[in-house]
């Protein structure tokens, strides 16, 4: 090295010394981890709602697909399925010991097991419609009523859709 260079004196070719690249590395550094300003995450708009224009959502109507009555039997049929795997399955395992247990002498004693669950289903089933025919559900809707009907054509390999909108 050069007798002549020192920290203080810029290296050949660069633009700063050591002191200075030292310290301006120190300041970049610094500058990196301190901490972040405190900001809010959230805002609440607390202004008043305006007494025209958009409005807040407004709750709808229930609007079901499946009727009550047929989502309750599928969930009766889906208990009775696992009541019957159950006790098939109990069945089973009672049954490992014997030696001529086969496939078709276990079905045929969960075979009354799964007969009486079905019974008692449809049971709970007609006894459920019975009680809500009986029962009156009115729906009185007041404001106007607007009735649209649409007929829809479809046609071509690809199924090309055309509605028409008949007010």
């Amino acid at each position: 090295m050069n007798s002549e260079t020192t920290t203080s004196t810029p290296l050949p070719g660069m633009g700063m010394s050591n002191d200075q690249a030292a310290t301006e590395a120190r300041r970049i550094i610094a500058d990196a981890y301190r901490p972040a300003p405190e900001m809010p995450t959230a805002y609440r708009d607390t202004s008043p709602l305006p007494a025209y224009g958009n409005t807040p959502p407004v709750p709808q109507p229930d609007r079901r697909i499946v009727p009550a009555w047929a989502a309750g039997t599928a969930i009766a049929g889906i208990g009775v399925g696992a009541a019957c795997v159950g006790i098939g399955c109990g069945v089973w395992l009672a049954c490992q010991g014997f030696a001529a247990v086969s496939l078709t002498s276990v079905l045929f004693v969960t075979l009354p097991i799964a007969a009486l669950a079905a019974i008692v289903a449809a049971i709970g089933s007609a006894v459920r419609s019975v009680k809500d025919a009986t029962s009156e559900h009115h729906h009185h809707y007041a404001g106007p009523v607007r009735q649209e009907n649409t007929t829809t054509h479809t046609c071509g390999l690809i199924a090309r859709t055309h509605n028409e909108l008949h007010g």
